[in-house]
């Protein structure tokens, strides 16, 4: 978990920097979020797909979000968005299902970007394995308005890990894995790799990690960022 002074220092300095008005207003919220309890604070649970891993060359080809609240899940509010992309989706297609003749209607990164922005400001994003989804993001807001900044979030996946070193030595491989995260809850099977059924599966996580760490001690906003 990061320091909430560079946190801070560093959305004070985007805040008053980025060209950009959405990006400007996007960090100013944020900053006022900081101190706010973690049950007092809206969230926004986000998922990426994308046609592979790497930033530099890969594509988002689609985004889920779903609001989280006063502490809950507003499925009425949760949208699904697809995104244009320049050649094909290609082999990534046996993953998330989406093919080429999906996107004709769909839009544009920067028409996504800008929704994005309007949908995060005043929220903080929870995302599991957060710095994959926010280097896709970050990136995206470099080539598409000359931006760099740098994005934070609630990631499920580092919260998991920090509970599970709680009570074992070790981490076994695919522990921290969405669904096997969710199975330690008791939470439902999901099918995986749509944008919107893992954000929803992601803002469930993060109510049932913050109900189990509730009992154990406070929660405050710098305790979960990422």
């Amino acid at each position: 978990m990061l320091n909430k002074w560079l946190i801070k220092g560093k959305c004070k300095w985007q805040a008053a920097n980025c060209s950009n008005n959405e990006l400007k207003l996007y960090n100013k919220a944020f900053l006022s979020l900081l101190d706010l309890p973690v049950n007092k604070i809206p969230l926004l649970a986000l998922d990426l797909e994308m046609t592979g891993l790497d930033p530099l060359k890969d594509q988002i080809i689609s985004i889920g979000t779903v609001p989280i609240i006063d502490g809950k899940i507003c499925l009425a509010q949760a949208q699904h968005k697809l995104l244009k992309i320049e050649g094909s989706v290609g082999q990534s297609a046996t993953i998330h299902g989406v093919l080429d003749n999906h996107l004709q209607q769909a839009l544009t990164l920067q028409e996504a970007l800008q929704w994005l922005l309007e949908q995060a400001t005043g929220k903080i994003i929870v995302a599991h394995h957060s710095p994959l989804d926010l280097r896709f993001i970050e990136q995206a807001l470099k080539n598409n308005f000359n931006e760099k900044c740098k994005l934070f979030a609630f990631d499920t996946l580092q919260i998991e890990r920090k509970r599970l070193l709680r009570k074992q030595e070790m981490i076994k491989n695919g522990e921290l894995r969405l669904g096997a995260c969710r199975e330690r809850y008791s939470l439902p099977v999901y099918n995986a790799h749509n944008a919107l059924i893992d954000a929803l599966a992601c803002a469930e996580l993060l109510l049932a990690q913050i109900a189990a760490i509730a009992g154990e001690e406070e929660i405050k906003a710098a305790d979960l960022i990422s």
